[in-house]
């Protein structure tokens, strides 16, 4: 079964949808066609020249990259810079490249639950948590079509809080309506004023589902006018945020924590600030630049935080209240490769989903 770019790119932003990314980040489609069928995929880390000489030579006519080669728009493309000749050669070559940035490290399956699978890390939960993905519908349906309707809602997103799924709450009541002339109602009469048992029913969902789940509303609701409101939340979205925090299976020496962190992230150097507590048993991660998130892993009682691209000011921060470890950008998120790689082939098993093996680390040490 052929796919196409535009079925990549779909489920991927199923996964992960665009609207979790911050403002300043680019993710989504940088170049290509999403019409074309797909030859084969290749994940990388950051999406360079010699990565995109990769795809041609092993004939993938996708590259999946984390990071975006493009944060800001190109006035020029003259192959002065190095994203402009990455560009350059991309679209010459008819290669598409699609990045999956902060859209991916703010859901609770993406970049930082792979650090802390690597971890061993168990009871994990977002960090900081968003406060603006989430929507509230309440309509109004006849009682004998209410469950058709709620399962057209739960089939287009709505109604999944946590691991819980088909979640509703319902009041029964009265609906009173008078139809005018011109209208063609379900029920009752032009110019008759009707009583009909109702169920007020209230789900909610994510704000990025808003079209699927009005329209299933829409196609599903037996009245001609609908009647419905949405509310935008101001609740915490369990699952989509930055960072995450989490407890290793039994309590470890500092040291030994640090060891072991150097092993599982494939990093030859650690920066790491004075150790506070004699055994570690809270982690904190970050993949990518995490300062932002120092104050809360304080707050949350973390025992260490792990991230990157501390600065050397940055790390006075940690007060004496936590141990902050900093493994470096490129060795924090490298195993996003895996997780992409795993993702894309289950979902597409019928063509070649590839580990980029060109290293994009721009960072040497001696």
């Amino acid at each position: 079964m052929k796919r196409t770019i535009g079925d990549v790119i779909a489920y991927l932003e199923q996964w992960a949808p665009l609207s979790y990314q911050e403002e300043y980040d680019n993710s989504g489609l940088m170049t290509g066609n999403p019409a074309h069928d797909v030859s084969g995929i290749l994940v990388t880390l950051d999406c360079t020249e010699e990565v995109i000489q990769e795809a041609i030579q092993s004939g993938c006519n996708i590259i999946v990259a984390h990071h975006p080669i493009l944060f800001k728009g190109l006035r020029k493309i003259t192959g002065k810079t190095y994203d402009e000749r990455a560009i350059i050669l991309a679209i010459k070559h008819d290669v598409a490249i699609y990045a999956i940035h902060t859209n991916l490290d703010h859901i609770h399956t993406g970049v930082n639950k792979r650090i802390a699978d690597r971890l061993g890390l168990i009871r994990t939960r977002v960090l900081a948590p968003r406060t603006d993905t989430l929507t509230k519908l309440t309509t109004f349906i006849p009682e004998e079509a209410t469950d058709r309707v709620l399962n057209a809602l739960y089939e287009a997103g709505a109604g999944s809080i946590g691991k819980y799924s088909g979640c509703s709450f319902q009041t029964q009541g009265i609906g009173t309506f008078t139809p005018s002339a011109e209208a063609n109602p379900t029920i009752g009469q032009a110019n008759t004023p009707e009583k009909v048992a109702e169920t007020r029913t209230e789900v909610v969902f994510p704000t990025h589902r808003s079209e699927a789940v009005m329209t299933a509303l829409r196609k599903n609701h037996p009245y001609e006018e609908v009647a419905y409101y949405l509310s935008r939340l101001v609740n915490e979205n369990q699952e989509v945020g930055a960072g995450m925090i989490g407890e290793l299976p039994e309590p470890e020496e500092p040291i030994s924590f640090l060891r072991r962190l150097k092993e599982v992230m494939n990093t030859t150097c650690i920066r790491y600030t004075s150790i506070v507590k004699p055994m570690i048993n809270v982690v904190a991660v970050c993949g990518g630049a995490g300062k932002f998130l120092l104050k809360n892993a304080i707050a949350q009682k973390a025992d260490v935080f792990v991230s990157s691209d501390f600065k050397y000011h940055d790390f006075f921060e940690a007060e004496n209240k936590i141990t902050v470890a900093d493994i470096g950008h490129f060795e924090s998120e490298q195993f996003t490769k895996d997780l992409l790689v795993e993702v894309l082939s289950k979902k597409f098993p019928n063509f070649a989903v590839n580990f980029s093996k060109t290293v994009t680390n721009p960072i040497s040490y001696l």
